[in-house]
């Protein structure tokens, strides 16, 4: 591990810790909201990917520590720590949430835009869409006893297309290797995550989308 990775833990660490005092302090009086300002506001990590040198240095010194650490946030844990992040939301969500990280960016450690765009529905995409379903879905509908609204799943659709396309515009910018810019594969590839996530339910979408959205960029982007 070089000083470079090193100086970028250390921004990245401090960044989640404002995060985290931010959501569980300033926003406690409204915890469906803190928990999904944490979700969206942690995912830009993404942007941090391509400053490490080593991508696995992100997975033992970053994202694996996390995740072992949400999990004795859940009501599995052994210990009980109290706090109104986890507990407004589903138990393994966060733990999912940061559990899917660390298994792409072992599985895509050469191609960390792919883990980096798995990423945007889960963080973006699933994070605005509940929060504009919440306030302003009308039309509901119900998948596997879950509730959804399509105005919540057109935000989905919507935010994801549009962060992808921004992630990818990063991730060329800095000079990060990249495929050739495929408009198309972005546009299907988000349809296919709303409709993953509208069919997944108790928080296991944190898992369900990113996992089959890194699947399909590899397919589409790197196999055909």
């Amino acid at each position: 591990m070089i000083w470079s990775d090193v100086l970028a833990l250390i921004v990245v660490y401090i960044y989640v810790a404002v995060i985290f005092v931010i959501a569980e302090l300033v926003l406690k009086t409204k915890p469906e909201v803190s928990r999904k300002f944490l979700h969206i506001m942690v995912g830009n990590m993404i942007f941090a990917m391509p400053f490490f040198s080593d991508p696995w240095v992100m997975v033992w010194f970053l994202t694996l520590p996390i995740t072992i650490a949400l999990f004795f946030l859940t009501e599995y844990s052994p210990i009980k720590i109290e706090n109104s992040v986890t507990e407004s939301g589903h138990a393994l969500g966060l733990f999912f949430y940061a559990g899917i990280w660390t298994v792409l960016i072992a599985v895509f450690s050469n191609y960390l835009w792919i883990v980096a765009l798995a990423i945007v529905p889960m963080v973006y995409g699933d994070g605005f869409a509940a929060l504009i379903g919440q306030k302003f879905g009308k039309v509901k509908y119900k998948v596997f006893g879950g509730e959804k609204s399509l105005e919540g799943s057109l935000t989905m659709f919507v935010i994801t297309t549009v962060m992808s396309v921004f992630v990818w515009m990063v991730f060329m910018t800095i000079g990060y290797p990249m495929p050739q810019f495929n408009l198309f594969a972005i546009l299907g590839i988000s349809a296919v995550a709303t409709i993953c996530e509208a069919l997944s339910y108790g928080g296991i979408d944190n898992l369900t989308v990113p996992a089959l959205t890194s699947i399909l960029y590899y397919l589409v982007t790197i196999t055909i």
